[in-house]
């Protein structure tokens, strides 16, 4: 079943089973809110055995670009596309967000974004990455991290 993300009642609704789970129902909101607020759009959620290609989409992605494999259970994902640009996001039992912005045009931005809930550790696969912190009215402490994808997908 799918979740349109409220980001004014944040709701911990299809990431219960995550040891963060707070702290990630704020980091999807804080997601949400970015894309109600730039584009009028409703962040809708899946549970991820609902839309597997999704899934299997940013792992290709992550496989092939730098041999990660996030170790973590998926719980949800949703896909956007705006402005000739499509964000794919998973969000993982961890606490991991992983997003895959890819814009359709050739020689636009694409690039893999990695967001670690608030009281997580950074996942083993990710330890070679340097994640900068942002406070969140939503989420608490966010820390980033991102890298640009060379190759067609």
């Amino acid at each position: 079943m799918s979740y349109v993300v409220d980001f004014e009642n944040v709701s911990t609704v299809g990431v219960e089973s995550s040891p963060v789970a707070d702290a990630l129902a704020g980091l999807r909101a804080n997601e949400a809110r970015y894309f109600k607020n730039k584009f009028d759009h409703r962040f809708t959620t899946h549970p991820a055995a609902d839309v597997p290609d999704l899934v299997d989409y940013v792992a290709r992605v992550l496989d092939d670009e730098r041999d990660i494999v996030v170790a973590s259970p998926p719980l949800e994902a949703t896909e956007v596309l705006v402005d000739g640009v499509r964000w794919t996001y998973v969000f993982y039992e961890s606490g991991l967000a992983v997003n895959v912005l890819y814009t359709l045009d050739p020689g636009g931005k694409r690039a893999v974004g990695f967001k670690l809930s608030d009281g997580m550790d950074v996942p083993d696969e990710l330890d070679a990455f340097k994640f900068a912190r942002q406070k969140s009215k939503l989420a608490g402490t966010i820390r980033g991290s991102y890298f640009v994808v060379k190759g067609d997908y």
